[in-house]
């Protein structure tokens, strides 16, 4: 079973749709981050979970 590391963002409700974008897929990118939730709240702002896999090296037993 896959192990993930998680990032809390909070988007404030001043920034628009097109900037929430390009932060979150800056991450994506860059940081290999993915969309786990997004929460729209009433007052516009959004708090968004990202993960991304741990990958663990096995050790070699020779």
């Amino acid at each position: 079973m896959p192990e993930y590391e998680f990032r809390d963002v909070y988007v404030p409700r001043g920034v628009s749709r097109a900037a929430a974008t390009r932060l979150l897929t800056e991450h994506a990118e860059y940081g290999h981050w993915e969309l786990a939730q997004l929460r729209l709240y009433p007052d516009g702002s959004r708090q968004v979970r990202l993960r991304r896999r741990i990958i663990r090296q096995l050790r070699a037993t020779w």
